[in-house]
C-alpha cells in the first residue's frame, strides 16, 4: 500500500511551487480555453450561415390594414410583433398592381414584362385553370436555386401562374416544375364564383356575351315575325328556327358555366393530385396553416424555403367559426385576423423548434388593396391603402405600395424602418445570396439585394430607377437619384375612376389599361412623392423650375429599358388565358364523370409529404 506523502508526490497534490516556465504554460492553457468558450458561445449566438426562409404573402391587403402601418382598428398583434422584431419598409413596391404579374415578378426577380407575364387585353390575369399560359419553364424561380442548393422547399396556397401547356399531365407551368419539392393549395385563385352567394366577377361578360345578344335575338324575331304578319317581307320559316336554336345554344352554354365553373377552377391541389374539388371554404386557413408548420417540423434539421401564399383576403371573403363577427370590419376584417392568427402560428413554430434565429422571415402582399370590391348590398369587400390614392390595377401608389416586413433576429436590427424605395423582386436575388446561390448569367435581374440597405450598410436604396406597368404598357417611371430626398413619379397614362371623384373604376370592378379607360398625358404628369405622396398635385414648370430637364432624363432611361427588353411569347394572349377543355383537371366521381367533384381531405386520403 503507498503511504500518503507518496501518493501527494505522483500528482493529487504538491505543495512544492511550480517554476516561471509551468506557470507561463498553463496560462497560456487558461487562454485558449477561455477563446474556445468565446468562440463557442458566438457560435450558438449567431444564426447560420445560410438561413432558412419563411415567406408569407397576403393576397390583396393593402398597406393601411396593418397596425404596424397605421391602422387602429384591425387587429394584427402577430404581424405588428414581426414588424416590431425586424425592419419594416415604408416604399416597398410590387413589380404589377395585379395578382398574376406581380407574384411572377416576385418568384424571379424580373419586371413582367420579361417574362411574358404582361396582357395586351383586358383580361391580366389567369381566370380558369384550364388556360394555357403560365410562368416559361426556362424562368428561373428562386425556389429552383434554393433546391439546387439542397433546400427543402415547399408552396402552400395559392400559385395563379398557370399549370399545364398542351395536355392535363404535362404540368408545364406547375409549382413542382418550379423548383419546389412539395405544393399543396390552389392552382389558380380564389374568386367570388368560388363561393355561393357571393356574386361574379363575370357580370360584365355576362352582360355582353349573354344577355345583350339574347336580347338582339329577341328583338330581331319579334321585328322579322311583324313584318312576316305584315306581309311586308317574307321571312322563311327556318330563319326563325336558327334564330331560336342560336338563343338555346346561348342560354344552355350560359347554364353549363353557372354550373360547372366552381368545380372546374376551384379545388385543392396536393402535389399533382386533386385533393378536393370543389374547394371548401371550412377551416381553409387552418389547412393551410397546419400544412405549413407541418413541412417546418420536418425539415427543421436542414435548410428550408417556405412560401406561405395566403388565399386571404381575396374575395370571395370567409373565416372560420373562431374569427367570425369577431372584428370590427365585418368579412373582410374577420378574414385580415384570421390570416394575422396564422402568422402567429408560424413563428409559434419556428420558437418551439429553435429556429427562429436561423430563419429570416418576409411578410407582404402581392399589390394593394382591391378598393373597388363592393357587394350589391353596398358592404365593403376590399382594404385600405391608406393615405395613398387608387388600388388594385393601376399605378397609383395604392395599387403597389405593398408591406414589407423582414425579421432575422441578430442580423436585422429589431424596430427598423426605412422610406427608402424597395420592390418585391428584390426578395430573388436577397435570399439567392444569403443561400449562396449564384444568380443566373444570362438574363437580366431586375431586383436588388437587400441585406445592406435593411442592415444599414447602405443608406440609400440600389434602385435608382424603377419602372411601373399596366399590364404590357409602361405606365410610370420612378426616379430616385442619388444625394437627392426627392422621388419623381412620371406617369404617361391615368385610369379614367368612375363614378366622378371616386377612388376607383367601379363601374368595371377594376382598372383597364388602354383605350377608353385611361387618359393620356403629354407631357406626362410629375409629382416629387417626397413632397406629395397622395399624388394630389402635378408639378409643372412654374411649380418645378427643373420640369422639363427632369422629365427628359426620366424618359432618356424609359428608352434605354424598353431597349433592353427581348421579345418573349406573351402568356396572357387572348389565347393562352381561354379555357381549353383538353386541359381541365377533373377529379372522377364514382357516380358520374362529368361531376368533378372528389373530397380526399375528407376521406382521409390525401398524405403529408
Amino acid at each position: 500500500m503507498r503511504s500518503i506523502e507518496n501518493h501527494f508526490s505522483e500528482g493529487c497534490y504538491n505543495p512544492r511551487p511550480r517554476s516561471a516556465a509551468a506557470l507561463e504554460q498553463v496560462g497560456r492553457k487558461m487562454k485558449v480555453s477561455l477563446l474556445l468558450l468565446v468562440l463557442l458561445w458566438e457560435a450558438e449566438s449567431q444564426p447560420a450561415l445560410r438561413p432558412n426562409f419563411v415567406l408569407l404573402m397576403a393576397d390583396d391587403l393593402g398597406v393601411g390594414d396593418l397596425g404596424c402601418y397605421g391602422n387602429k382598428t384591425l387587429r394584427t398583434p402577430n404581424i405588428d410583433t414581426l414588424a416590431s422584431g425586424g425592419v419594416k419598409l415604408t416604399q416597398h413596391l410590387a413589380a404589377s398592381p395585379l395578382c398574376t404579374p406581380s407574384r411572377a415578378s416576385f418568384m424571379t426577380g424580373r419586371y413582367p414584362i420579361r417574362l411574358g407575364m404582361a396582357a395586351l387585353t383586358r383580361m391580366g390575369v389567369y381566370l380558369f385553370t384550364a388556360s394555357s399560359g403560365g410562368l416559361p419553364t426556362s424562368e428561373v424561380t428562386f425556389a429552383r436555386l434554393l433546391r439546387d442548393q439542397g433546400y427543402s422547399t415547399a408552396l402552400i396556397g395559392k400559385w395563379h401562374l398557370g399549370i399545364n401547356c398542351h395536355n392535363t399531365t404535362d404540368f408545364c407551368h406547375h409549382p413542382l416544375r418550379h423548383g419546389f419539392d412539395y405544393f399543396y393549395g390552389l392552382p389558380t385563385t380564389n374568386l367570388r364564383d368560388c363561393k355561393s352567394g357571393e356574386g361574379t366577377v363575370f357580370s360584365t361578360a355576362y352582360r355582353e356575351l349573354v344577355f345583350f345578344p339574347l336580347q338582339l335575338i329577341g328583338v330581331t324575331m319579334f321585328t322579322l315575325a311583324m313584318l312576316r304578319f305584315l306581309r311586308l317581307i317574307l321571312v322563311p320559316v327556318g330563319v326563325f328556327i336558327i334564330l331560336f336554336l342560336l338563343a338555346g345554344l346561348i342560354l344552355i352554354l350560359f347554364l353549363c358555366f353557372l354550373h360547372y365553373f366552381r368545380p372546374l377552377n376551384c379545388f385543392l391541389m396536393q402535389n399533382y393530385e386533386i385533393s378536393q374539388q370543389p374547394m371548401s371554404f371550412d377551416n381553409l386557413t387552418q389547412r393551410l396553416t397546419l400544412e405549413a408548420t407541418g413541412f417546418i417540423r420536418r425539415n427543421a434539421e436542414k435548410p428550408f424555403l417556405l412560401f406561405l401564399s395566403y388565399v386571404h383576403v381575396h374575395t370571395a371573403l370567409f373565416s372560420s367559426k373562431d374569427f367570425t363577427n369577431k372584428s370590427r370590419h365585418g368579412l373582410y376584417g374577420d378574414a385580415v385576423e384570421e390570416m394575422d392568427w396564422s402568422v402567429g402560428q408560424v413563428l409559434n413554430v419556428l420558437d418551439e423548434l429553435g429556429l427562429a434565429n436561423n430563419t429570416l422571415v418576409y411578410f407582404t402582399s402581392d399589390q394593394g388593396a382591391h378598393v373597388e370590391e363592393v357587394t350589391s348590398k353596398g358592404e365593403m369587400h376590399g382594404g385600405s391603402n391608406g393615405i395613398y390614392k387608387g388600388g388594385k390595377g393601376n399605378n397609383w401608389e395604392g395599387g403597389i405600395r405593398i408591406p414589407g416586413i423582414l425579421r432575422w433576429p441578430r442580423v436585422i436590427q429589431a424596430g427598423l424602418e426605412t422610406d427608402e424605395p424597395t420592390s418585391n423582386m428584390d426578395v430573388f436575388p436577397t435570399i439567392a445570396k444569403l443561400a449562396g446561390a449564384p444568380l443566373p448569367p444570362d438574363r437580366v435581374i431586375d431586383g436588388r439585394d437587400l441585406m445592406p440597405l435593411i442592415q444599414g450598410k447602405s443608406q440609400h436604396s440600389d434602385h435608382e430607377f424603377l419602372f411601373h406597368y399596366c399590364n404590357a404598357y409602361l405606365n410610370a417611371v420612378r426616379w430616385y437619384p442619388p444625394n437627392s430626398k426627392s422621388i419623381w413619379k412620371m406617369l404617361y397614362f391615368t385610369p379614367k375612376f368612375n363614378p366622378e371623384g371616386a377612388n376607383g373604376c367601379f363601374s368595371t370592378h377594376v382598372c383597364f389599361c388602354f383605350g377608353n379607360y385611361i387618359t393620356h398625358h403629354d407631357p406626362p404628369l410629375l409629382f416629387d412623392l417626397s413632397r406629395d405622396p397622395r399624388e394630389r398635385s402635378p408639378l409643372t414648370p412654374a411649380t418645378e423650375p427643373r420640369f422639363h430637364e427632369i422629365l427628359r432624363t426620366m424618359q432618356e432611361v424609359a428608352d434605354n429599358h424598353t431597349r433592353s427588353l427581348r421579345e418573349v411569347p406573351n402568356q396572357l394572349s387572348a389565347w393562352n388565358v381561354l379555357w381549353k377543355p383538353w386541359l381541365q383537371l377533373c377529379c372522377p366521381s364514382p357516380s358520374s364523370s362529368l361531376s368533378c367533384q372528389c373530397d380526399r381531405e375528407k376521406q382521409g386520403q390525401r398524405m403529408s409529404n
